[in-house]
């Protein structure tokens, strides 16, 4: 018997409309879907009329849930795994589940669609031709200096997510590890509150300071650029 397939889709970051043709299609035809969250992709299967089955896949279950999936892929079952919003794997579960599937010679394919990082660096007005994603930093204060002095000279441009709680603070020490670099903050992309704030930082955190902001947001800091005046 051949295996089924395990698919890597992507979902929509907040728009609805921006979900493919080809993603709908799969979520119809697949045995089941693998959410991180049942009751929010549950939201969006409704919407599209689509009634699939689901089951939990998180970083909490992925260890009792993988060998499961693995044995129903081999008897040929099909599996869509989705993340909360966006590419899944993106800072998001399901590097664990599709390591053992490759490893079990299961078919596993890409759906691709929407990142919130790719969305937020098409429009920073930063470079785009070489970037890195670091995704969610570490919350202990030196940890994540220590990741951010290995960053300061590289010079492509650098994407971070971060919760809305601890943008200010985590600017303050972009600035003073990297100095005064233009960014981008992108937040609520897609949806209809949609903003995109750039400027140097110190501007950035001016603006922020004492402002009540709503969601994750993906940060894009320029790269590092030698002064040819000091040469």
């Amino acid at each position: 018997m051949n295996p089924g397939t395990l698919y890597i889709l992507s979902t929509p970051i907040g728009n609805l409309e921006d979900i493919t043709l080809r993603a709908l299609r799969i979520l119809k035809e697949v045995t089941t879907i693998a959410a991180e969250d049942t009751r929010h992709t549950g939201k969006l299967l409704a919407h599209f009329k689509i009634h699939t089955p689901m089951t939990s896949y998180h970083d909490f279950n992925k260890e009792a849930k993988t060998p499961v999936m693995i044995k129903r892929l081999q008897t040929g079952e099909s599996f869509a795994l989705v993340s909360d919003a966006g590419t899944p794997t993106v800072s998001d579960p399901g590097y664990y589940l599709i390591k053992e599937a490759v490893a079990h010679e299961i078919p596993v394919s890409p759906i691709p669609g929407p990142s919130a990082a790719i969305a937020a660096l098409s429009v920073s007005g930063l470079p785009t031709d070489r970037f890195i994603f670091e995704g969610f930093l570490a919350r202990k204060k030196g940890k994540r200096h220590k990741q951010l002095e290995a960053l300061k000279n590289d010079p492509r441009s650098l994407i971070f997510y971060e919760s809305p709680y601890r943008i200010v603070s985590l600017l303050k020490t972009i600035e003073t590890i990297f100095g005064n670099r233009r960014i981008a903050i992108g937040r609520e992309l897609t949806k209809r509150h949609e903003e995109v704030i750039r400027g140097k930082i110190s501007q950035v955190v001016k603006q922020l300071e004492g402002t009540t902001f709503r969601g994750e947001a993906s940060i894009i800091v320029e790269g590092y650029r030698p002064d040819k005046r000091k040469k």
